[in-house]
């Protein structure tokens, strides 16, 4: 199932004022939504390495990180992060727009999240002091489990701890799962998916 990339970015540049702000006591982080087709659409996650006490062990991430004094935008540490933890160049990548502010139920970070497509690939490296491995998510499964659970035209509010994608390679659930959410709900509503 392709994605539009044209009327995807036409999307994300319609909700730019809406995505919100992150709360002032929130640490500000960036994390790329990178997708690529492999046949379908897919999307580039990374699981975290499973080191006793880290927070977000084994958990199922889109890559990112804080967002530096040194980044000019939330977009350049973004790109900045996805080339420190998977050596993807920011020449390789076009950036298509912004999702918005998802808030972490663990800690105060607020993550702000920049949809790309992958236009170059290369060769993937990853660091494994950070991540165990990296997860090609097909957009054509994640929509078909997003309608099948009953998530569709629901505000992932109201679907509360329910909010979890279960496929063959990964269990996806806390922020990324909302922020799948709402990638999956602006790809179904403006028919860019179906």
């Amino acid at each position: 199932m392709p994605v539009d990339y044209e009327v995807l970015q036409d999307s994300l540049r319609l909700r730019e004022g809406c995505t919100g702000e992150a709360p002032p006591d929130h640490r500000a982080h960036a994390v790329c939504l990178l997708l690529f087709q492999n046949p379908g659409t897919t999307i580039l996650s990374i699981q975290k390495a499973d080191h006793e006490g880290y927070p977000w062990r084994d958990d199922v991430a889109l890559p990112g990180g804080r967002i530096e004094p040194d980044d000019r935008t939330p977009t350049d540490a973004a790109l900045r992060e996805l080339h420190e933890e998977l050596a993807i160049p920011s020449s390789d990548v076009k950036v298509l727009g912004n999702l918005g502010h998802f808030q972490t139920q663990v800690s105060n970070d607020d993550l702000e999240v920049i949809v790309a497509r992958w236009i170059r690939r290369s060769p993937v490296h990853i660091d494994r002091r950070e991540i165990s491995q990296v997860l090609e998510l097909s957009v054509e499964a994640l929509a078909e489990f997003h309608t099948r659970a009953g998530f569709r035209s629901r505000p992932e509010g109201e679907i509360g701890d329910a909010l979890v994608y279960e496929l063959p390679d990964a269990r996806i659930w806390g922020v990324t799962a909302r922020i799948l959410h709402e990638f999956l709900e602006l790809l179904l509503e403006r028919g860019i998916v179906e």
